[in-house]
């Protein structure tokens, strides 16, 4: 446990300003027996990690921190934050609750209040910065009280406080006082309530009436700044043993506690809408429910703001915009790495799509956007009530399950490079075994059927080893599988799922994470700069996975590999699948990405064009079959923050956004601990 109190400035009252909690990882050499460090000054920190506690959390914040550092270092502490109000002086402790008996206005002759140097015996007439701080005083007696009592009953620890709250009413006579002394900052008012986490910057503390002046008199304040002040200590002592005496318990409980907040503090960046799934894409129409868009050849020419990558991109621009009009200022401690710059972090739009059963069976669930939320994983997953009710003897005896998860790079990829996933996975579960897909490095270039028979063996090897160790540890109940792949990673995944020895492992299957996946290939890209170079890549270089993925592998489109690879069924027996896109990527056609529609395609009624949609009808057929649970299907927009990449080569084709996908974690985060139960 480390402990240390933070002034405040002379003067101030109630704490007005923010405090900045740093971690360093520090890196250090070390000595030839590797088990000292050296005694230098050489050490300097090898990742940091900033929190912020906002004003209002300092008079009394019991939350959990996880301590990442960056996402570039593997590492986690867990650390839980305490802060509380207290008098300047109190250091002595008390046995005996304090009451009004003990506290006499000449006790703090000369004494400051957290660091101030103004006694509030030398005030010539009651100092209204004065009475804030007394109210400050009770605010943080009752917060720390209440959480003594909120955490002694999670835990099943009993903390005696009978005595304490029985003398807590020597202070109703001054707490009468203190009802109406100050109107409610505008941030709290009607016109500037927070949402989504966001409060309003145009509000001041102003004063309603004179008529706390009227009636606390100079002792009053007295009275109570020294037995309110006494009480915060005593309760603040209590709580420091309680906490020493059963840390490992709380810690867990305020884990708990912060996963379930993340959907509400991280709504700030998300935007959560629902959509039909369609039933069935008719050649000549655009009849996407995602965009409520309906294009017959015949109509007018099509609008810059009808494209459905325009439309994403600028309304994750307008909710970007909104966010930098305002500031974070709440009760909760505040990571750096998100809120330091809000309007700098990806904008993610969730869009959760539902057959017509779903829809039509539980209307009411959609209307709001936790509502929204909820839904994805209520039916698949039991209640926590449920799940509390089951003893550790009989979950013994019904077995554990084996959880795996495969992380497939893509084109000239490296297996580390969707590690950043795999760290926010195993932050959610622990327990998962993962497999970093090493089989196709430096291998990417060649046919997709190769690549994926590659990959099926290096699967069905290590989930044979997993489950022969799991079975020798004890009774193995149910094995899920996972698969996590990067651009054309998700199609060698798919790819190996159609392979004949993969067959026995398909009943496995559990949720499927594409992060910009070109799942319809490249038959209607827009970018005519990477356009070039694919076609510099097949005139050039031996690449038949391009010509696989332009549909130039056989003149006949019905006989190519990607109208093959729709047919078969390869999307039908995963539980989750999680379709992540970017309208600023410039790699992979957006709709490719999403397995929906175009407005090129729409327009076409060309062979290609009939064929395009056999395809996506074929893929919407297998994620909208029935399933033993109802499937969830989630499509989520990542719109990144690239003003920092400038007008570069990158960001002018696109490539700047494709890469953004390995190269940061926050839109992971913001999904995975969104929705917890579809990784685990």
């Amino acid at each position: 446990m480390v402990a240390f109190d933070l002034p405040i400035p002379e003067n101030e009252g109630p704490p007005l300003s923010a405090v900045i909690l740093k971690f360093e990882l520090l890196y250090a050499p070390v000595l030839v027996n590797g088990s000292d460090f050296q005694a230098s000054p050489d050490y300097c920190p090898a990742a940091i990690h900033e929190f912020r506690i906002p004003p209002k959390a300092l008079l009394g914040l019991h939350s959990y921190c996880p301590v990442y550092f960056d996402a570039f270092h593997a590492v986690l502490v867990d650390v839980s934050v305490h802060t509380t109000l207290l008098k300047a002086g109190s250091r002595k402790v008390h046995t005996k609750v304090p009451s009004i008996a003990y506290s006499t206005t000449n006790d703090v002759s000369g004494e400051s209040i957290d660091g101030s140097t103004q006694a509030l015996d030398q005030v010539a007439s009651t100092d209204l910065k004065q009475v804030m701080l007394v109210k400050a005083l009770l605010n943080a007696r009752d917060t720390l009280l209440a959480e003594l009592q909120k955490r002694s009953d999670a835990i099943n620890h009993a903390v005696d406080l009978t005595e304490f709250t029985s003398k807590m009413n020597d202070m109703k006579l001054f707490d009468s006082f203190l009802e109406e002394p100050v109107a409610a900052d505008a941030e709290d008012s009607a016109q500037g309530k927070p949402q989504n986490g966001l409060e309003r910057v145009n509000g001041r503390l102003e004063f309603q009436s004179d008529r706390l002046l009227h009636n606390l008199s100079k002792d009053d304040v007295l009275k109570i700044f020294n037995l309110s002040g006494d009480q915060v200590f005593y309760l603040w002592n209590t709580f420091l043993n309680f906490h020493r005496d059963s840390k490992t318990r709380i810690l867990d409980v305020l884990r708990d506690e912060w996963a379930k907040d993340r959907r509400a503090e991280w709504s700030i960046w998300m935007v959560y809408s629902k959509v039909d799934m369609p039933h069935r894409y008719i050649n000549g129409s655009f009849d996407e429910s995602s965009h409520q868009i309906v294009h017959k050849r015949g109509s007018s020419l099509w609008k810059l703001t009808d494209d459905p990558a325009q439309m994403a991109a600028m309304r994750a621009e307008l909710h970007r915009r909104s966010i930098a009009q305002m500031r974070m200022n709440n009760r909760s401690i505040q990571d750096m790495q998100i809120f330091g710059d809000p309007s700098g972090i990806p904008i993610v739009i969730i869009e959760h799509v539902m057959n017509a059963t779903q829809r039509t069976s539980s209307d009411n669930l959609y209307t709001r956007n936790l509502d929204i939320i909820d839904s994805i994983t209520a039916s698949t997953v039991p209640s926590s009530e449920a799940v509390k009710k089951l003893s550790s003897a009989s979950a013994a005896q019904i077995g554990r399950d084996l959880k795996i998860v495969i992380f497939v790079h893509g084109f000239q990829g490296h297996h580390l490079d969707l590690r950043l996933v795999r760290n926010q996975w195993l932050l959610i579960d622990p327990k998962i075994e993962f497999l970093m897909s090493e089989v196709n490095e430096e291998k990417t270039s060649g046919d997709f059927r190769e690549m994926g028979l590659r990959l099926a063996h290096e699967v069905i090897s290590f989930v044979k080893k997993k489950m022969d160790k799991a079975s020798r540890s004890g009774h193995l109940r149910d094995i899920k599988l996972s698969f996590v792949g990067h651009s054309i990673g998700n199609v060698i995944i798919r790819t190996a799922l159609a392979e004949s020895a993969m067959e026995p492992y398909l009943r496995f299957l559990h949720t499927f994470v594409s992060l910009s996946g070109p799942h319809l290939g490249y038959l209607y890209s827009s970018n005519s700069l990477f356009n070039s170079g694919l076609w510099l890549l097949k005139k050039l270089k031996g690449t038949p996975c391009i010509h696989q993925l332009t549909f130039a592998d056989d003149p006949d489109i019905r006989n190519t590999f990607f109208y093959k690879l729709c047919e078969q069924r390869t999307l039908e027996n995963f539980k989750h699948i999680i379709l992540l896109s970017s309208p600023q990527d410039g790699y992979v056609p957006y709709h490719s990405a999403r397995i929906e529609s175009c407005r090129a395609a729409s327009m076409d009624n060309s062979k290609k064009g009939k064929a395009f949609l056999e395809m996506l009808n074929n893929c919407l057929d297998q994620i909208r079959a029935p399933t033993a649970e109802n499937r969830v299907f989630v499509r989520c927009d990542i719109n990144f923050n690239t003003s920092s990449h400038g007008r570069n080569l990158n960001a002018l084709i696109g490539r700047a956004a494709h890469i953004e996908f390995l190269e940061s974690d926050i839109f992971a985060r913001f999904i995975m601990w969104s929705f917890p139960d579809l990784f685990q």
